[in-house]
């Protein structure tokens, strides 16, 4: 397959993108460690420094059906994109870190982050979340397009549940414990900086509670339930919801900018307050 120009650099690449070869913010080098199995994931995610967590999420290869559909996603392209280079990798957390709030979604977008390199970045769910995090003073730009666009995140990360684009946005409970180390060892070694936690969605709120839990915070049976502006105290921290900034939720106005901006603002004094 013929290498293709970086939208922003206009350095080729092939789709999928290998390791250590140029690609704006790829975490990974060449000789990365890569997880094939899901006890190669416990292994690999068991004492690892954060970036260097953030290079082996980077390459795991240890879900063959989603490897299967990430890397057929970037070499069979949407016709919009089909002059771009796809990531076609899973995707590693983003943004400050030492952050006061954490941000979890789903999963990376087939045509979103798989093809930017950059969770949250690239669809119409991205537009909404950056444009409220910008509104609110959170993130440096109203927009984030691709990695490398010089976007910074202030005081939060994001990370996602599953790391690796999913068929149809849903993996499989398999999936999503195989995933499941790579949240767990990122949010432990966050937990000392985080204080507020927003989760976009259910699969967010619950994927949330699952890496608080299995970075061995106490999380309340029966487990809290998700909803718009809902709040849960866990430990140091406080669990927000957030309705999921999807189209079907955007274009039928159950989340608008306010309620987006609502949520984010709440997460903001709270990180502040606990900061004192």
């Amino acid at each position: 397959m013929t290498d293709l120009p970086h939208p922003l650099t206009g350095q080729p690449f092939g789709s999928p993108v290998r390791p250590g070869t140029g690609w704006p913010e790829d975490p990974a080098a060449p000789d990365t460690p890569v997880a094939r199995t899901p006890a190669g994931v416990r292994r690999l995610a068991g004492a690892a420094p954060l970036a260097e967590l953030d290079a082996r999420v980077s390459v795991c290869a240890a879900c063959p059906r989603l490897v299967r559909w990430r890397e057929d996603v970037a070499r069979d392209k949407r016709a919009s994109f089909a002059d771009q280079p796809y990531w076609g990798r899973p995707i590693a957390g983003w943004g400050d870190p030492e952050p006061g709030i954490l941000i979890v979604g789903l999963a990376p977008a087939a045509n979103g982050g798989n093809r930017t390199g950059r969770v949250f970045t690239g669809d119409s769910s991205g537009d909404w979340l950056f444009a409220s995090l910008h509104r609110v003073g959170l993130a440096s730009q109203p927009t984030s397009e691709h990695a490398g666009d010089g976007q910074q995140l202030i005081g939060a990360r994001m990370v996602a549940t599953v790391r690796c684009a999913p068929p149809a946005n849903k993996p499989t409970t398999t999936e999503r414990d195989t995933c499941a180390p790579w949240i767990n060892a990122e949010v432990r070694l966050l937990l000392p900086h985080v204080r507020a936690v927003v989760a976009l969605g259910a699969y967010g709120w619950d994927g949330a509670l699952r890496s608080l839990a299995g970075a061995g915070l106490e999380v309340p049976r029966p487990r809290p339930r998700f909803g718009h502006g809902a709040e849960v105290t866990i430990g140091s921290l406080t669990l927000l919801g957030c309705y999921h900034p999807s189209q079907h939720n955007t274009f039928t106005g159950r989340l608008t900018p306010t309620m987006l901006d609502e949520v984010f603002l709440r997460a903001r004094e709270l990180a502040r307050e606990q900061a004192r």
